[in-house]
């Protein structure tokens, strides 16, 4: 082979190398570019990601908070009694005092309270109450057994006190026998009041 021939095959594997470098060169810029432009074909732009905490317009209303519950409570106030009208028992208020002692000689006493508890004045009978004296099962004195007149009708005002007071001369029934000293018992007839019990010297 002359020197000219080999001169040509040298210069064309010089540009085939040439050739084949720049070929590969744009091969790695073609693929850095597809990959810098997220490897999308279609050269759209992409979806906007959506916000998690957006509100959706198709989600349900919240329902309105519900309303309190109104509870109505009627108080009845039971009919006063009408001024002058006989007294209810049930307005009444009976209190009896005694002492727990008595010297020889001193006379029980015995005093009686009434109140009127209703909103209007009203009329009372004060002739129905008594003092009973008991010793046991024995019924030793009765005021009203031994009252010589009645107190008769009485007017009791809201709030007001009405007071009597009954005295025993210790003697068994109406001017009878004296009583023994002892233990006796005192009750009230006609109201409701509480027993006392007292002693005779």
């Amino acid at each position: 082979m002359d020197t000219g021939t080999e001169r040509q095959l040298s210069l064309d594997r010089y540009w085939r190398r040439r050739v084949a470098v720049l070929a590969g060169m744009a091969g790695a810029v073609g693929a850095l570019a597809w990959a810098c432009g997220g490897g999308s074909s279609g050269g759209g732009e992409r979806e906007p990601v959506r916000n998690a905490g957006a509100i959706d317009s198709g989600a349900p209303a919240v329902p309105p908070t519900a309303m309190p519950t109104v509870t109505v409570t009627t108080t009845v106030t039971p009919e006063a009694a009408e001024d002058g009208a006989p007294c209810n028992a049930h307005d009444l208020v009976f209190t009896m005092a005694a002492s727990k002692t008595y010297a020889v000689a001193q006379n029980p006493r015995f005093g009686i309270t009434v109140v009127n508890t209703s909103t209007a004045s009203c009329r009372f009978d004060a002739g129905t109450l008594s003092v009973v004296v008991t010793s046991g099962k024995d019924r030793i004195w009765s005021s009203g057994a031994c009252r010589k007149a009645g107190s008769g009708k009485q007017t009791l005002r809201r709030g007001i006190p009405y007071t009597a007071a009954a005295t025993w001369d210790r003697r068994r029934g109406c001017g009878g026998a004296p009583a023994r000293p002892g233990t006796y018992v005192a009750s009230l007839k006609g109201g409701r009041a509480g027993k006392r019990i007292f002693h005779l010297r």
